[in-house]
Order: C-alpha cells, then sequence, then structure tokens
C-alpha cells in the first residue's frame, strides 16, 4: 500500500491547483487512492435527494479529496510549510521531525 506523508489533524498548505495557497486541516486520509481530504479544500456541490436524516434534500457543500503530493505539511513550531525527517528517539519511537527547524510534529 502506498504511503501518505501527512496524517489525519495535520496541518497543510496545498501548493498547487485552484485551491493553492490555502491551510486547512486534514480531515481524512486515504492511502490507497494516495489521497487527503482538507478542511475548506476543493469543495464540490452534491445533490442530495430527501432522506429521513435530511427530509429536504437540497445541494450539499462539502470538501472532495485531492491527491497528497499536492499537499506540504506545515510545522506548528516555525509555521512554515516543510518537509519530514524520520529520528528514532531513546526509546526507539520513530517520529517525524521538522526539516527547517528540527521540531518534533505530533
Amino acid at each position: 500500500m502506498p504511503k501518505v506523508h501527512v496524517r489525519k489533524g495535520d496541518t497543510v498548505l496545498v501548493i498547487t491547483g485552484k485551491d493553492a495557497g490555502r491551510r486547512g486541516k486534514v480531515l481524512a486520509v486515504q492511502p490507497g487512492r494516495s489521497r487527503v481530504v482538507v478542511e475548506g479544500v476543493n469543495v464540490v456541490k452534491r445533490h442530495a435527494r430527501p432522506t429521513r436524516a435530511m427530509p429536504q434534500g437540497g445541494i450539499i457543500e462539502k470538501e472532495a479529496p485531492i491527491h497528497s503530493s499536492n499537499v506540504m505539511l506545515v510545522c506548528n513550531k516555525c509555521n512554515k510549510p516543510t518537509r519530514i525527517a524520520k529520528k528514532f528517539l531513546a526509546d526507539d519511537e520513530k517520529v517525524r521531525v521538522c526539516k527547517k527547524c528540527g521540531e518534533v510534529i505530533g
């Protein structure tokens, strides 16, 4: 299965496409398709028929997935988009580290 460099809950910057330059939180990750759903990015309109949960039906706006290569992780400390490095801690725990400032990314 392909790996994705971001996780659910990470803050990312969209680097290409119609939403380039926007920041948002990752809501879902689809590693099999190498796609991520980012809050407020790639919003599409879907027509929904009436159901018991939503009796009126109508047009719903929701986020659609974008390819993971179109987003870049934003470091919490330096607040800049960065690539990540893997580092082992003293107790053999592997963590993600910011390439720019060296801070551990949760």
